[in-house]
């Protein structure tokens, strides 16, 4: 059966991107290179836990618009370090330009992402849509090759707002000169990929790995990205 769908979206966070993986592996980095065994952090992954609770509620903020990029990217490794008894902005400020600087390097991928790329490139556009900082992302896409399987890149920062803004879907759908109609939104965050595309009209492919609950309903769900070889 032939797919209705002739432009598709990717989210790239924890969708086609391994987040987790690659930020634990920067803060191994990181831990060692500035010691910080000497201000109490045991590990890399003890920072990383810390950082994750603080840098999630300043997104969390961030994704509202009720503080600006710049709080975020400062505030977020600020908070951490006092979480170790540590007021140090300087270091901070050096911890969180290293991060943005590295982590973005660090190629880990889901399961099955060049290959479902390999498949859909030949058939369908591809776009990404996404709510990171626009120059850590077009590292990423170049880093681990995968920019080449993009047509349109739409960061928030490029549409002004963030998902589930429905007006960035509608400006991704404007970049990709797609209607949502013929389009397919393909993301692991229920309320901000998922949602987000219900709002304007998109069908979602909800990727779910760790079978999280959600009520709201979608169009399809997976566990892995090879699966989509069954809907596309």
């Amino acid at each position: 059966m032939q797919s209705k769908y002739k432009h598709i979206f990717f989210d790239l966070d924890r969708t086609l991107w391994d987040f987790e993986t690659s930020a634990l592996e920067a803060f191994e980095i990181i831990h060692d290179k500035y010691k910080l065994t000497e201000i109490g952090v045991e590990s890399g992954k003890q920072f990383h836990d810390a950082y994750t609770f603080h840098n999630e509620k300043l997104w969390n903020l961030y994704r509202v618009g009720e503080i600006s990029k710049e709080i975020l990217k400062g505030k977020r490794f600020h908070l951490t370090l006092q979480e170790f008894g540590v007021s140090d902005k300087n270091l901070a400020e050096k911890i969180g330009d290293e991060y943005t600087t590295i982590s973005p390097k660090l190629v880990n991928l889901f399961p099955n992402s060049i290959e479902i790329l390999e498949y859909l490139f030949d058939k369908y556009p591809l776009h990404i849509i996404t709510n990171g900082f626009s120059e850590v992302q077009a590292v990423k896409l170049k880093s681990s090759g995968m920019d080449k399987y993009f047509q349109e890149v739409i960061t928030s920062e490029d549409a002004g707002v963030k998902k589930p803004d429905l007006r960035i879907f509608k400006y991704a759908l404007e970049r990709a000169k797609a209607t949502s109609g013929e389009s397919l939104m393909i993301g692991d965050d229920y309320e901000v990929d998922i949602v987000g595309a219900q709002n304007v009209g998109l069908d979602q492919v909800y990727f779910n790995p760790l079978k999280q609950q959600n009520n709201n309903g979608c169009t399809f769900e997976i566990e892995n990205l090879i699966e989509l070889k069954e809907i596309l």
